[in-house]
């Protein structure tokens, strides 16, 4: 089974659903009008605190939350598993995924607050399910969605991010998974019992603390190494269009390794397209959807562009990829080349980037199961997760991880449809909001 689920994720994640992805964020980067210069303004607009619309949440809490689910293991052993499979040039790749995925984020985030619900009581509900239903008028589509998230979710969103905590912390402390499993299932229960508010008001504090925290540690180790900083940019930009021959175990790889690979890891990292992000920026106190689709683009900015980066930059820097380690282990030998410090950035990054995905993701689920089985369902489904939580600490799971990365690729379909079909509604509304007077002030 564990076979049969590797083939059909790796069929998933091939190079059709790459190109569909990555030309997804060249078209609406160009029908958008390059939105991604307005960054500045969005990054400004992202640290308001203030209630100035409909909504649960503020824009930063919206965004922080998005974070949460969005930087994960990916950001540190996904990028070492693309350098060791493509090559250095694979972190440029990996780069341009970013910078063009932010014009797909800011779409996604648009078309799912126009066309989000609020229920009796106030709450907001929102997404590509909604987005399908409302503006497509496919609520068959809809569905399908919602059904790939909630599987998804409970996947790559929380067993396997508690597998990797509790591995973690048996490798470095012996410590037993068992209890691992038991204080992160604490941990977690009592964030999102209290649902969205609570999980918002957690990643608010913790996002910017480990995000700020694992960037300051890259950039010690760069600045440790700062001689061999310009060799390893010109290694990376050679590589990128040249290839590289190199030493372990991608021996001849060459350009096409390092564009599948780093726009991979890429996509997979950022998930703009995925139409994970826009459940979330649904729920954000906003007195127009362009502001909080500009909000919501600058996750894909923090997420790829600067931390996929540094870590990029970390590991070609180190040069052990040339030693044919693959995934976690040439970031654990990475990152240990720093005596002292690099182990703990490691333990540090990982820990916090995989417990907030974990309430993230929460989210996530629990709106798309919503949309499938009523608000009834949502409390249920909190009890469900934190007891999943506990079992992806002491279980090994490599077919869960498979059919994660399945239900995840599927989830891209839909979302992607409902993005080319209705991008003209995302262009008009861009064109009227920045015409009108009183956008300057922003």
């Amino acid at each position: 089974m564990e076979a049969a689920l590797d083939k059909i994720s790796s069929y998933v994640w091939g190079l059709p659903l790459i190109i569909l992805l990555f030309g997804t964020h060249l078209f609406l980067t160009f029908r958008l009008g390059f939105i991604q210069r307005h960054l500045l303004r969005a990054i400004r607009i992202s640290f308001s605190s203030k209630k100035e619309g409909d909504g649960e949440i503020s824009h930063f809490a919206s965004l922080m939350t998005a974070l949460a689910a969005t930087i994960g293991t990916g950001n540190i052993v996904g990028v070492a598993a693309a350098v060791a499979a493509g090559g250095p040039g694979a972190v440029l790749w990996m780069w341009l995924t970013g910078v063009f995925g932010m014009a797909t984020k800011y779409a996604e985030a648009l078309l799912s607050v126009k066309y989000r619900v609020a229920d009796a009581q106030g709450r907001i509900s929102g997404g590509p399910m909604y987005v399908l239903e409302r503006g497509l008028g496919c609520k068959w589509l809809g569905t399908a969605f919602a059904a790939f998230t909630a599987v998804a979710a409970f996947g790559i969103g929380n067993m396997v991010q508690s597998n990797s905590i509790a591995g973690l912390a048996k490798e470095t402390f012996n410590i037993n998974p068992a209890l691992s499993g038991a204080v992160l299932c604490a941990l977690t229960a009592l964030v999102i019992l209290g649902g969205i508010k609570s999980i918002a008001a957690i990643c608010e504090k913790l996002v910017p603390v480990m995000a700020i925290g694992y960037v300051a540690g890259c950039l010690y180790i760069l600045a440790a190494n700062f001689g061999a900083l310009p060799g390893t940019i010109a290694l990376i930009f050679k590589s990128a269009f040249c290839g590289q021959a190199a030493l372990g175990g991608f021996l001849g790889a060459g350009v096409k390794e390092a564009m599948r690979y780093g726009i991979a890891r890429g996509l997979f990292s950022n998930e703009s397209g995925l139409g994970s992000a826009p459940i979330v920026a649904a729920a954000a106190q906003t007195r127009s959807p362009v502001r909080q689709a500009l909000v919501s683009s600058t996750g894909t900015f923090w997420d790829t562009v600067v931390i996929c980066l540094l870590t990029g930059l970390v590991v070609v820097g180190s040069g052990q990829w040339q030693a044919g380690l693959k995934g976690a282990a040439l970031t654990r030998a990475a990152f240990g080349s720093i005596p002292h410090v690099g182990a703990f950035i490691l333990n540090f990054g990982l820990f916090t980037f995989v417990y907030s995905t974990i309430l993230g993701w929460e989210y996530y689920g629990e709106k798309a199961v919503e949309y499938l089985f009523g608000p009834k369902a949502a409390f249920p489904y909190r009890l469900a997760w934190v007891a999943a939580v506990m079992a992806g600490a002491v279980v090994s799971m490599p077919a869960v991880w498979a059919f994660a990365d399945i239900a995840n690729g599927c989830m891209a379909l839909p979302n992607i449809i409902s993005l080319l079909a209705l991008a003209p509604v995302a262009a008009a509304e861009t064109k009227s909001y920045f015409a009108a007077p009183d956008s300057a002030s922003d």
